[in-house]
């Protein structure tokens, strides 16, 4: 070590005497700042979004809230050639709610390979026996969701005691006399007031 260096070495370690200042070292903690700065303002907005996003869909979801008929596929089969019967028929139970909170009844249908209705007869009945029938069609080997307003049963004037929503193929009205469907997702929806 040279003299000047041992006197720079004194100087800083009982006076107190600074570095002086490294550029390089300045311009890295610059960097390092700017950096951190804007991970925090992405992790901020981020947030931001999110939870705006997540606000403003909970209120949207009030005019969307179910209630499941099945959990489930149910299936269908029907052979109007070999049956003598003309009507084949899925009665589902309904469970004791009061529908009359609920806009739509909605499900998805489709047919299968075997052969394909057309149309659909969906029949509710209430505990005073009033019943009521909507006719779906174009009925396909596609999934289709359909959403029937329950105003459309007009017979029905008591919806807060339901009895059962069926589903009914009659022979004189199904395109393929014998066949499979599948309904799935069968469900009252949309909250009214909401």
């Amino acid at each position: 070590m040279t003299r000047d260096e041992i006197y720079d070495h004194l100087a800083r370690v009982y006076l107190g005497k600074r570095q002086q200042a490294d550029p390089r070292r300045n311009r890295n903690f610059h960097a390092w700042l700017f950096i951190n700065v804007l991970i925090a303002l992405v992790i901020f907005s981020s947030v931001f979004y999110g939870l705006t996003a997540f606000f403003t869909r909970q209120s949207s979801l009030r005019g969307n809230i179910i209630f499941a008929l099945h959990n489930g596929l149910v299936r269908l089969a029907y052979d109007f050639e070999k049956d003598f019967s003309p009507v084949k028929t899925l009665n589902l139970s309904a469970p004791a709610i009061d529908a009359s909170r609920y806009k739509s009844i909605q499900f998805s249908i489709r047919a299968r390979d075997e052969g394909n209705p057309a149309i659909v007869k969906v029949v509710i009945e209430n505990k005073k026996n009033e019943t009521a029938a909507y006719y779906v069609q174009g009925v396909d080997f596609n999934w289709q969701d359909f959403r029937i307003p329950l105003g459309e049963f007009r017979q029905i004037t008591d919806w807060s005691n339901l009895k059962s929503i069926s589903f009914v193929l009659e022979s004189w009205n199904v395109a393929n006399k014998k066949g499979v469907i599948l309904i799935d997702n069968i469900c009252f929806a949309g909250e009214k007031g909401a």
